[in-house]
C-alpha cells in the first residue's frame, strides 16, 4: 500500500509518495508564498498530489490516503485548520476545499505531530509504541506517540510540550505567558543566553569563539566553549541542562515513554548532549529507576512528510 504525506511549512511545501515503511520514493516540492492566501496554497498541495497519483499509477486499491502535517491547531475530527498563525490560516475546512480537487481520503495532525510519528515508523523511535520527540529550535516543539498513534488531547491545540511552565513568573515566552519551557530550552534561549555571559566575559572562550561579534553566537559555539574548557561556557551549558532535565523528567513522569528524542539544532550536540542530560534527568523523574532512554531524532526534516503519510495507516 502507497500513502502520500504532506509537509506544510512557512517557506516551503513538500509533497512525498511514501511506502508502507516510511521509505519516501518520490518527493515534490514548491515555496509556500503564504502572503497568497490559503486557498492557492492548498491547490498547490492537491496538484502535487494529483501529479504523484497519476505518475505512479494511484488509485483506491493501492493508494490509503493523504496526510497533511500543518503548523498550528488542527481539527482532525472536523477537517479543519483551526488556526495557524505561520501559514496564515484560520478556521479553513480541507475537506470541503478538496472536494472536485482531491479524490483522496485525507487526514490532517499538527507537523511536530507528524514529526514524532514520523521517528516511530522510520527513525530512531522505529519499533516502539511510546515515545515523546522534543524538538530543540527557535522554539521547543515535539509530539506524543501512544500506542503508536498521535495523542493530541481530547481539544484541539493539546500536546504544546513548549508551553508547559517550568518556572512561576519566569521569562518571557512569545506565547504572552512567563516561565514556559520553550523560554529556557529552545535553541533561541540558549544563544541568548550565551550571549549575556559572552558579554559579561570578554575575557572568556565563549567570547572569544564568535570574536567579539556577538551576531555570531549559535547554538552550537558555548557547546564547544563548554567543551574546552572553558568555565563561562560551561556555566551556560549547565543552566541550559538544568532547564531541559526539568521539562524532560515532567514528560518522563507523566508518560513513562520508551524513548525520549531530542531533534533540532541543538541535538546535533549527540552524546555531549543526551550523556549530561540523562544524568539530570534520573536525578528528577519519580519512581527510582528510569527505563527511558534520551537519544537524538534521526530523520531530520525528512520526519514531517513521513509522519504525515503514515496518517493514514
Amino acid at each position: 500500500m502507497n500513502y502520500i504525506g504532506v509537509d506544510l511549512g512557512g517557506t516551503n511545501i513538500v509533497v512525498g509518495l511514501v511506502d508502507e515503511n516510511g521509505k519516501i520514493i518520490k518527493s515534490l516540492h514548491r515555496p509556500t508564498e503564504k502572503e497568497r492566501g490559503v486557498e492557492p496554497i492548498f491547490d498547490d498541495i492537491f496538484d502535487m498530489c494529483n501529479e504523484l497519483i497519476n505518475e505512479f499509477k494511484l488509485d483506491k486499491t493501492n493508494l490509503k490516503g493523504v496526510g497533511i502535517g500543518i503548523p498550528g491547531t488542527i481539527d482532525d475530527k472536523n477537517w479543519v485548520v483551526v488556526y495557524s498563525n505561520n501559514i496564515r490560516i484560520d478556521n479553513f475546512n480541507v475537506r470541503e476545499y478538496a472536494k472536485g480537487k482531491l479524490d483522496a481520503e485525507i487526514r490532517m495532525a499538527n507537523d511536530a505531530d507528524c514529526a514524532a510519528l514520523g521517528e516511530v515508523v522510520a527513525g530512531n523511535a522505529k519499533g516502539c509504541s511510546d515515545a515523546v520527540v522534543v524538538t530543540l529550535g527557535t522554539g521547543v516543539g515535539g509530539g506524543i506517540i501512544i500506542g503508536g498513534k498521535i495523542f493530541a488531547g481530547f481539544h484541539p491545540g493539546g500536546a504544546e510540550i513548549g508551553h508547559i511552565v517550568i518556572e512561576k513568573d519566569g521569562r518571557a515566552c512569545s506565547c504572552g505567558n512567563h516561565g514556559c519551557f520553550e523560554a529556557y530550552s529552545s535553541a533561541s534561549a540558549l544563544i541568548l543566553a550565551a550571549k549575556k555571559k559572552a558579554e559579561e566575559n570578554k575575557d572568556s572562550l565563549l567570547y572569544k569563539l564568535v570574536e567579539g561579534n556577538l551576531e555570531k553566537m549559535n547554538a552550537k559555539v558555548p557547546f564547544d566553549a563548554a567543551q574546552a574548557g572553558d568555565k563561562v561556557g560551561q556555566e551556560v551549558i549547565e543552566e541550559y541542562l538544568d532547564y531541559l532535565a526539568i521539562g524532560i523528567a515532567n514528560l518522563i513522569n507523566i508518560f513513562k515513554p520508551e524513548e525520549i528524542l531530542l531533534g533540532g539544532g541543538v541535538s546535533k550536540q549527540e552524546e555531549n548532549l543526551t550523556v549530561p542530560l540523562t544524568a539530570k534527568v534520573k536525578e528528577l523523574v519519580y519512581g527510582g529507576d528510569m527505563p527511558t532512554v534520551i537519544k537524538v531524532a534521526s530523520l531530520g526534516n525528512d520526519a514531517g512528510l513521513i509522519g504525515a503519510a503514515m496518517l493514514n495507516k
